[in-house]
This record gives structure tokens, C-alpha cells and sequence, in this order.
């Protein structure tokens, strides 16, 4: 299978030049180095070059960041909820003017399309406009005590620092879910971004920064700290981040799940998707197909949320991987920021010597593999086509998260084979079923069906509003961000009881004296 091929790529010259010039149109000042000298590398994988070197912050900086959102804490914490509203409100105001200089610095480093670069940074303007919302909404409940003359009642009131560590591949948008949250709520943060991923974060920091002075807020409410997994552990164990909400492997979060459980800190984990899609013989295929294209080749396969099962009847199966396969072949790949791509490239090398061996092992266990080959742009940079892959049964291969576009797509006779497919692999974030029965979509959303944390009905798995909560259960970690309630996973709740009587009935009618 072969896809089209867009221009060829810009030089990493031209690339440090929109980097630069976005970054000053965003009042971002901060020291570019040259690309080979000691700190964090700022990359693009559009090329593969090394644009700037930033300076990593070192121990004692993370420590006197962590410090001083401690201390800001102190006073923010009493601040009134709708007055922190309003730095995010200016937040999300600075967002909108500066849109597109901040979805370049996005398709740069993270090789997102410019439609998508766009849309993360959409995301993040309609979280800020949802957290102003909910600033004056941070509701609790009057609850009926059993005792005369007394009241009883739940409040919530701001947790403490918050730290945030996040992925290469929404290197915005997720920070801006749980800064929105957070700041509304009371909290402060220190987030520690990918280390692929440092010129978008020192973009965000800036305009948090500058929303802070045109409202009056200190600045200190949001720190940010640059490196690798040290400067991380920093947030792991530091026993001042009362929350830490971590987007990342499962790998990861099952080495910094325990480490904060340990010292008796909060988690929010954003793991691994495994996601799938189960398509009956009722299904609108065209809908279907123009779904599952975008879900598991969209980002170049390198979302949480991508589509990577293909769970499909058997008496349909063969038509709908021949429209796929053909719908593949008209994806244009190549560089992101030229219009009309809809592929660009994998992250960097390692993600695409994941993908050729997860082809090679579904090829030894009797899979058909369409598409996957690797476009030459250069040696620095690795552009695949997007792979079907036909497979005679779900195997162990199947139940791994391969971070690149493969689907691999298995049939079904009976409904209840298909949920049981989707349910298998210990990931549980997205899923989806197209059809247009009612029952099997009934059926599909209710207790029996599927166990992921998402379950949509004709569309794709992955595209999520903000205004439902987003996290998946299992092994993707059964943290919740974004709309909803998610806001309570920021916030401590007490229990209050106000004796208004004279009197001192005890609670269960307990006597004593």
C-alpha cells in the first residue's frame, strides 16, 4: 500500500526561524542555546534537527519552584474562587490572540498537523472558559441531620500545590486541564512538561505569567521546571505537591503511583489506551470509515485515545478493509505545517523501531499487513504510512500499546464476542461501537459493555470535549480531568456539623452521663 507524499521538508534553519519568531510574539524570553550545547534539546521531529538548547533546571531550582508555590498557596488559597477565575479568564484571552503563534511551537515539537496544532490550542481556550464557569459553581451539599437543632454539610476548599508532569503528545492542552482546574480551585502548580516538548511549555508559562500581572496575581501560582525524569522525581517525592497528576506510560505510572502513595500524596493518572472499535453489520460504513480513519492515523498514531482494534463482523469485514486500505492510500504525508497533510512524522527513531517490530511479530503470528512502510524525508526523520493490519485472532500482541498508526482489526460473529474483545486488553480508556441498533448501543454503554472509561456511539475514539470528564479505568490509571466533576480531584472535602440548639443530642442516639 502507498500514500501520498507531500514537499519536501523545510530546513531546520527555516524551523529555528518560526520557532524564534513565534516565541517572541508570545513575550517568551528565555536563553536559546546552540543545538549542541549542555541542557534540554528542543527537537523536531518534522526533521529530526536539534533547534535550541535550554537550560535544565537544576535540584535546587526544582526545590525553591516547589517552595515557592507553596508559599503563594498560602494567600491564593483565600483568594475568592470568581477572582481566581478571572487570571484564567485573562489566561484564556491571551490564548485566543495568540493561537496560532503557539500552534506552530506545537507542530514543531510534537509534529502535529497545523489543523490539530490548532485545535490543542482550542482545547485550552475552552477549558479556561469552562473553568470562569465553574469558579463561581464550586458547589457542596446541605445534607439532613438526624439530630434536632443541627445542621449537616459538606464544603471543599483548595488542596496545595499541584504538580503536573506531562507527554510529548498534547504538550499543551493537558497542562491547561489541570492548570484551569487547579488555579480555580485554589491549588498552585509546578509543572514539569516532556522533555521533547520545552519550547510549547515556556510559551505557556509566559502568558500564565503575564495573565498573572494584568490581573494582579503572583506570578508564582504556576512554576515550571525543565529536564528529564529527575527533575520529575522532584514532584514524585516532595511531600509539599499535595496532588500529582501524571499523563504517561503505564510503565510510569506504576513506578510513580506507589512512590506518592508512600508519603500519603494524591494521584491523577492519565496512562495507556488500547482502544478499540467494534463496527455490526447494521453500521453506517461511510461514516464508519471516514471515523476510524481519522481516530487511528490522526496524529500519527500518537494519541492516547487512537483507535488500534478494529473489532468487526465477520460478514462485513472484508468490504470494510478494502474502504479503509483505499481510504489510506489517499492520506498526504510529509511535513505537518504544509497544508492539506494529514500524516506527519513519528516522534523520533524509537517509536518507529517500535512500529516495524509490532509489524514483524504480527506478521509471525499469521497477521496481513497493509500499508507501514517508511517515507525517505531525510535520515533524521521518520514518516510512516499508516498500517492495517488483518489478524486471525486477538493475540498478546494486540493487548500491548504500540505508540504509532497500526489498526489491527479482528472479526466477530456474536455481540457478545465483541464486547468481550474490546474488554480484554488491560488498558481501559476509549472505545466506540458503530451501529444503528439501538440495543447493541444500549448495551454497549451499560454495566455489562465496555469497561473503558469512553464509550462512544458512531464515532470515533478519540476527539474529546472538554465538557465530560476525560480518564480511562484499569491499567490507564482511573484519573479524571477536564469537565464533569473532575474539579473535586483538585479540592479536599470536609464534613461539617453546626449545633444551632441549645441542646446535645448525640449522633444514633448514643446516652453518656
Amino acid at each position: 500500500m502507498t500514500s501520498v507524499q507531500t514537499s519536501q521538508l523545510p530546513t531546520a534553519e527555516d524551523l529555528r526561524g518560526r520557532a524564534r519568531a513565534a516565541l517572541q510574539a508570545l513575550g517568551c524570553r528565555v536563553e536559546l542555546g546552540e543545538p549542541g550545547a549542555h541542557g534540554v534539546h528542543a527537537s523536531t521531529p518534522i526533521t529530526g534537527d536539534v533547534l535550541f538548547t535550554i537550560p535544565e533546571t537544576t535540584p535546587e531550582q526544582a526545590d525553591a519552584a516547589i517552595a515557592e508555590a507553596a508559599q503563594a498557596f498560602t494567600t491564593w488559597r483565600t483568594t475568592p474562587a470568581p477572582v481566581r477565575g478571572a487570571l484564567v479568564g485573562r489566561l484564556g484571552e491571551l490564548l485566543v490572540e495568540h493561537k496560532a503563534e503557539l500552534a506552530t511551537l506545537v507542530t514543531l515539537e510534537a509534529g502535529k498537523i497545523t489543523s490539530e496544532a490548532l485545535g490543542e490550542v482550542q482545547e485550552m481556550i475552552d477549558i479556561c472558559q469552562f473553568a470562569v464557569g465553574l469558579s463561581r459553581q464550586l458547589y457542596g451539599k446541605t445534607i439532613a441531620s438526624e439530630r434536632p437543632g443541627h445542621r449537616l454539610m459538606e464544603t471543599w476548599h483548595p488542596l496545595g500545590v499541584v504538580g503536573v508532569i506531562t507527554a510529548f503528545n498534547f504538550p499543551v492542552a493537558v497542562w491547561s486541564w489541570n492548570a484551569a482546574i487547579a488555579l480555580v480551585c485554589g491549588d498552585t502548580l509546578v509543572w514539569k512538561p516532556s522533555e521533547l516538548t520545552p519550547l510549547t511549555a515556556l510559551a505557556c508559562q509566559a502568558l500564565a505569567e503575564r495573565a498573572a500581572d494584568d490581573v494582579g496575581a503572583p506570578r508564582t501560582v504556576s512554576r515550571l521546571i525543565l529536564g528529564g525524569r529527575e527533575v520529575g522525581e522532584r514532584l514524585v517525592d516532595d511531600p509539599r505537591v499535595a496532588l500529582l497528576s501524571a499523563t504517561g506510560s503505564v510503565r510510569m505510572g506504576q513506578q510513580v503511583g506507589p512512590r506518592v502513595a508512600q508519603r500519603f500524596g494524591r494521584v491523577l493518572l492519565e496512562l495507556g489506551g488500547n482502544n478499540a472499535a467494534i463496527v455490526t453489520p447494521s453500521a453506517d460504513l461511510e461514516l464508519a470509515v471516514r471515523a476510524i480513519a481519522f481516530s487511528a492515523a490522526g496524529t500519527a498514531g500518537q494519541r492516547c485515545t487512537t483507535l488500534r482494534r478494529l473489532i468487526v463482523h465477520r460478514s462485513i469485514a472484508d468490504g470494510l478493509v478494502e474502504r479503509i486500505v483505499s481510504a489510506y492510500r489517499q492520506l498526504p504525508i510529509g511535513d505537518p505545517s504544509v497544508e492539506g497533510t494529514l500524516v506527519g512524522p513519528l516522534i523520533h527513531e524509537r517509536s518507529y523501531r517500535d512500529m516495524v517490530g509490532a509489524l514483524e511479530r504480527a506478521r509471525a503470528e499469521g497477521g496481513e499487513v497493509f500499508g507501514g512502510e517508511r517515507h525517505d524525508f531525510g535520515e533524521g526523520s521518520f514518516y510512516v504510512a499508516p498500517a492495517v493490519v488483518r489478524m486471525p485472532s486477538q493475540t498478546e500482541l494486540m493487548h500491548e500499546e504500540t505508540f504509532a498508526p497500526i489498526l489491527y482489526v479482528v472479526t466477530y460473529d456474536e455481540f457478545d464476542e465483541a464486547i468481550a474483545l474490546n474488554n480484554a486488553v488491560p488498558q481501559g480508556l476509549s472505545s466506540s461501537i458503530f451501529t444503528l441498533d439501538m440495543r447493541e448501543a444500549e448495551r454497549f454503554m451499560a454495566a455489562d459493555g465496555s469497561d473503558c472509561g469512553i464509550a462512544n456511539v458512531n464515532i470515533g475514539t478519540s476527539g474529546a470535549e472538554i465538557g465530560g470528564a476525560f480518564g480511562g479505568e484499569k491499567q490507564t490509571g482511573g484519573g479524571r480531568e477536564s469537565g464533569s466533576d473532575a474539579w473535586k480531584a483538585y479540592m479536599r472535602r470536609a464534613t461539617n456539623t453546626v449545633n444551632y440548639s441549645s441542646e446535645l443530642p448525640l449522633a444514633q442516639g448514643v446516652h453518656f452521663g
